[in-house]
């Protein structure tokens, strides 16, 4: 079996959540025999190389509106890839991805996986709303990475009878192992228990509630990113003279695992629904690490439940989140039982194998019910 995706940043350009999830579907389903390509775009010029076991394919992008690529190529691309794979695995929201779908033709199977719902544009999406409709309807099958997202989400609600979840998967085996000297730098570097944050700095991870929180705090707090909030992030830090922050930007991988093994607990403050789930937090319950996050109706009180694996406390409360840390440092027992329990939860429901078979069959049904 041959499956294309598409979505409209992929590796080796962009490493987000979305493309983490795309690479661990497809290499995880590769061992299964099903075969994958990526079809994304680019701001420079067109390439196809591989990644893994599968390959990629971009295409030049003409132009950028409210986050979303345009790009001609893609259309023709999309069409001409579709004609020799069996089934297009589309990854939500992109609407661009709608309208090249609707422009292409394409009649081929389908499957989405919805990672979140248009949150930010609310004008731009009622411009928007019949063609994501048109879409949502003509594809076979779509996909919640969560049960919380499902009952939260309007548009989901409206496509329930052919909506089901599978849960995004992580593969411990992809990650690095630290070497002890980079450890033991890290070490030298943040010798007191410290929190960690990690992801990309965008304007829904609730940043500015954590160095609210961080005014009146004892402890190191370690932000491991960058993006387009972290100049607007560090000059604020700065104004208000809070000097337990270390921003570290992007690190390599190795780094951000070392810092993963050494850090007390993780602190995930995204404030809005863009955070449908949440990599970063779940990479922290694999390390086995206590969690504190938002309530917001996503999947990161999936990942995370209350009392059990971590802490869940209102958005936008740099008091109740300043308490939350201050609670996890001083009962040190308690937290490592829950970062135990978040371990667990990870073994239990999100490992990559887990999520790659399932995929397998849904597209093995996806094909039975075509061909029936």
């Amino acid at each position: 079996m041959k499956v294309l995706h598409f979505y409209k940043t992929y590796y080796p350009e962009t490493f987000g959540g979305v493309e983490q999830v795309i690479f661990q579907i497809c290499e995880g389903v590769y061992a299964q025999g099903i075969e994958s390509t990526v079809l994304s775009t680019t701001n420079g010029e067109g390439s196809s190389q591989k990644v893994g076991q599968h390959n990629a394919i971009a295409v030049k992008k003409n132009f950028e509106l409210l986050s979303t690529p345009f790009s001609t190529s893609a259309i023709s691309m999309l069409k001409s890839l579709s004609k020799k794979v069996d089934i297009i695995h589309y990854h939500y929201p992109w609407p661009f991805m709608d309208m090249a779908h609707v422009i292409a033709r394409i009649d081929k199977p389908s499957v989405v996986t919805y990672h979140s719902d248009v949150v930010r544009q609310k004008t731009a999406m009622k411009i928007y709303a019949p063609l994501m409709h048109r879409f949502l309807s003509s594809v076979n099958k779509i996909v919640a990475t969560s049960p919380n997202y499902i009952q939260s989400s309007p548009i989901l609600r409206q496509y329930a009878e052919k909506t089901e979840v599978i849960p995004i998967g992580l593969d411990e085996n992809t990650y690095p192992r630290p070497e002890q000297s980079i450890l033991q730098a890290w070490k030298s570097k943040l010798p007191e228990p410290f929190f960690l944050f990690v992801g990309v700095l965008r304007y829904y991870k609730g940043l500015d509630s954590l160095l609210k929180a961080c005014e009146k705090l004892p402890y190191p707090v370690v932000i491991v990113g960058s993006g387009p909030e972290e100049a607007r992030l560090r000059q604020t830090a700065l104004s208000f003279g809070i000097s337990n922050i270390h921003f570290l930007g992007a690190l390599p991988d190795e780094d951000k695992v070392a810092l993963l093994h050494l850090c007390h607990a993780a602190v995930f403050p995204s404030n809005l629904r863009s955070e449908a789930f949440g990599i970063s937090l779940l990479e922290a319950a694999m390390y086995g690490k206590p969690l504190i996050s938002c309530e917001i109706g996503t999947g990161t009180t999936y990942i995370n439940v209350h009392g059990e694996t971590g802490l869940v406390i209102p958005p936008d409360s740099p008091t109740d989140l300043n308490h939350a840390m201050r609670w996890l440092m001083e009962n040190p027992e308690a937290a490592i039982e829950m970062g135990r329990n978040a371990r667990e939860r990870y073994q239990k429901l999100f490992r990559a194998a887990d999520m790659s078979e399932k995929y397998r069959l849904l597209y093995n049904n996806i094909m039975a019910k075509r061909n029936a």
